[in-house]
């Protein structure tokens, strides 16, 4: 079983994601996008023990709230990104671009490639190497999730998908390492090919699914 308690951050409004496995109180942060006290109180409100942060990339909007949340950890958590995106995070992020001066956080530990396998509990987390927005972009893929709700007893895969996708949108490519054909090929690639009814949780906007942006998205999908 997994639950997830999903956040709207920063000046980008950025969706940041507090994900667990309630039997053994295990923690992981998506995307610490700002504001990283009110990630920690709804962790310690529910008893869960925040124990890494997995980046989805390194820009400012999304890290922005993890220095906060390290600072209040012992142990530090431990934090996972892309090789090809290390660059942009010593660089805070690409924020000093849009007027912001952010403490990224602890150094990446953690390379994430291509079919690493996560553990959250007894959750398995599949990375997908999805570069176009940045270079180092991955998304987790999580199939056969329990839903979170307990009068619903079906399985149900989850992506968190950065800014790869999003609803009836896809990620820009117009900043440093964007690429529009190698962002397409990423969605087609590895996001098309998951089963229709997999929940994508993006870095903006509202959630949809694998089905949905591959009928009405107007920059991918496939009708």
């Amino acid at each position: 079983m997994l639950e997830i308690v999903s956040f709207t951050l920063g000046p980008a409004q950025t969706n940041a994601y507090l994900v667990a496995d309630p039997q053994t109180k295990e923690a992981v942060v998506i995307d610490p996008s700002w504001d990283g006290h009110i990630i920690l109180k709804a962790a310690q409100d529910r008893g869960w023990r925040i124990g890494h942060l997995w980046y989805t990339h390194a820009h400012f909007d999304h890290i922005g709230g993890a220095a906060e949340i390290a600072d209040a950890l012992n142990p530090l958590p431990l934090v996972a990104l892309h090789p090809d995106d290390h660059v942009l995070w010593r660089a805070g992020g690409g924020g000093a671009v849009f007027g912001f001066d952010i403490d990224p956080g602890p150094e990446p530990t953690i390379d994430f490639y291509q079919g690493q396998i996560l553990k959250l509990g007894s959750n398995e987390f599949e990375v997908r190497y999805t570069p176009g927005h940045t270079k180092g972009h991955c998304v987790f893929y999580a199939a056969n999730i329990r839903a979170e709700r307990r009068a619903d007893t079906r399985s149900r895969s989850v992506c968190f998908c950065g800014d790869l996708i999003f609803n009836g949108s896809v990620g820009r490519t117009d900043l440093p390492g964007g690429d529009w054909a190698t962002l397409e090929n990423s969605i087609r690639t590895q996001i098309f090919t998951m089963p229709d009814e997999t929940r994508l949780l993006s870095g903006h906007g509202p959630e949809t699914t694998v089905g949905e942006e591959k009928m009405n998205n107007p920059f991918v999908g496939l009708s």
